[in-house]
């Protein structure tokens, strides 16, 4: 995990673990379960409902269920993600400067990906796997940042101990690298967003007013399923003002019954 003061590097399971271990002392009960469904009633109470048929209440909701990034199908690929294949280069690209970077841009254009990555190496390389999306002055900015194009088929890709070393093609040739960054996009995990019909934009992210609730009263959100920078500290950040909102709306509604 990158661009979280005082945290970096850490891994996600242990932050989560720090973090949990922190809220107690606030008495927050911590549910493992998994959502498959959720409704608002006619009471204004939310519904939520787990995997096992348990039913939980509320007054209000915040969902922060983020989202799935696109792996690429590629053979090796999963002994390798996370430590020396990425997705974001703001996240890990300072880890890998001046090292052999590769941009893998299969299914969408690579070109912003391999120009941002120059930042932190002289040595970059976009690999289209037999695509091609590149316009010609596209082309020509590549060509002028001395990034190579490489439009061969790859099938796999080899190291040890989670380092990547060499791409494979099909013709059974081998390149070295010693990082590669895919733009192959993400998912959003909107299923309980849709449950409670949240409105959303064109790319499935629910619209949501600045202090983070959406078109639903008393339903917030945070996070990926919210905005289109996925670091974790923006979450909390925007968990932080979310959780202010709700706290406020709770005093009012509370005032107006007395």
């Amino acid at each position: 995990m990158r661009n979280y003061l005082t945290r970096d590097n850490i891994s996600p399971r242990d932050f989560l673990k720090l973090a949990h271990g922190e809220i107690k002392k606030y008495g927050v009960v911590v549910k493992r379960a998994e959502i498959v469904h959720a409704k608002k009633l006619p009471t204004d109470i939310f519904l939520v409902k787990d995997e096992k048929g348990l039913n939980y209440y509320s007054k209000k909701l915040l969902l922060t269920t983020g989202l799935n990034d696109n792996i690429p199908p590629i053979k090796g690929i999963d002994n390798f993600y996370g430590k020396s294949i990425f997705h974001c280069p703001y996240c890990d690209g300072w880890e890998v400067k001046e090292k052999l970077i590769g941009v893998y841009a299969k299914n969408k254009n690579g070109f912003e990906r391999a120009v941002a990555l120059k930042t932190w190496s002289k040595y970059v390389t976009l690999y289209t796997d037999k695509r091609h999306y590149l316009n010609p002055q596209e082309i020509d900015v590549l060509k002028k940042k001395n990034i190579r194009v490489v439009s061969e088929k790859i099938t796999s890709v080899e190291g040890t101990t989670g380092k990547l070393s060499n791409i494979v093609f099909a013709n059974n040739k081998k390149e070295r690298c010693d990082a590669l960054f895919f733009v192959n996009g993400h998912e959003q995990q909107r299923n309980i967003a849709r449950s409670l019909c949240c409105t959303m934009n064109k790319k499935g992210i629910v619209i949501t007013n600045r202090l983070r609730q959406a078109n639903i009263y008393g339903l917030y959100v945070a996070g990926d399923i919210s905005k289109d920078v996925q670091f974790v500290v923006v979450t909390a950040a925007e968990g932080a003002k979310a959780g202010v909102s709700i706290n406020k709306e709770i005093q009012k509604e509370d005032f107006k019954v007395r």
